[in-house]
């Protein structure tokens, strides 16, 4: 079994879209796959098959029901905000030690690739006192990271990846997610990120109209996970 946790330096950068498009990638692969978003925000009802976990589920080939949303995705929250303040709109609250056991027992249980995609940046809180950070860290999974390739991406990333490297958290890659009307080069981007990165692998993704497209960042971030081991870079 490989598993990865999917994160990002913010909200908006990408992480579903290279989640997706690496299901498609593992199922081309003949690769069993599942995948889960288990806290989003901004869901609502009306609008299920364009939410994150709706899009998941179509990268899956599977339905996209109640059932299957409450198998992948059971925190949601219709606010498009942090998940603490979310569940707060509503009268709830999110249960730190709910979502990581229903993670930690999806790892266990996993028999192929298992994709565990978070909410918003690493630092995104959860609840009163934890961030999406402290479930990572709980987990203990390999991560990849999204960023995007806007101005400013270059000081986010770095100090994503130290935090990560504080945490002692594994990253199995950096992808460079395009952002539409960057005024910074794609390329240039990822090559200055890199410049800082070593050992860890910084690969550059193109703007891509859709998830079903065919990319060779996404087939190396699909190898680096079916490897045997995934578990490269910061340690």
């Amino acid at each position: 079994m490989s598993a990865l946790f999917i994160t990002a330096t913010g909200t908006g950068i990408g992480k579903t879209f290279v989640t997706a498009a690496l299901i498609r990638e593992c199922r081309r692969r003949g690769r069993v796959v599942e995948a889960l978003k288990p806290v989003v925000s901004g869901f609502e009802d009306d609008d299920v098959a364009s939410s994150d976990p709706g899009i998941l589920l179509a990268a899956l080939g599977l339905p996209v029901s109640r059932k299957a949303l409450d198998l992948i995705a059971p925190w949601r929250f219709k606010a498009a905000l942090a998940p603490d303040l979310a569940a707060d709109r509503e009268g709830r609250s999110l249960d730190f030690d709910a979502v990581l056991g229903f993670s930690q027992r999806a790892v266990a249980a996993a028999s192929g690739v298992l994709l565990i995609e978070g909410i918003g940046g690493i630092m995104v809180p959860l609840d009163t006192g934890r961030t999406v950070l402290d479930w990572m860290s709980a987990l203990r999974l390999p991560v990849l990271l999204v960023v995007g390739s806007y101005l400013g991406t270059i000081s986010h990333s770095l100090s994503a990846l130290e935090v990560l490297r504080q945490r002692s958290l594994g990253v199995t890659a950096l992808i460079v997610n395009e952002t539409p009307g960057s005024s910074v080069a794609l390329d240039d981007t990822a090559a200055a990120i890199a410049r800082f990165t070593r050992p860890i692998e910084v690969l550059a993704l193109p703007f891509l109209a859709d998830a079903t497209e065919e990319h060779p960042t996404i087939g190396r971030v699909a190898d680096l996970l079916c490897a045997s081991d995934a578990r490269s870079g910061i340690s």
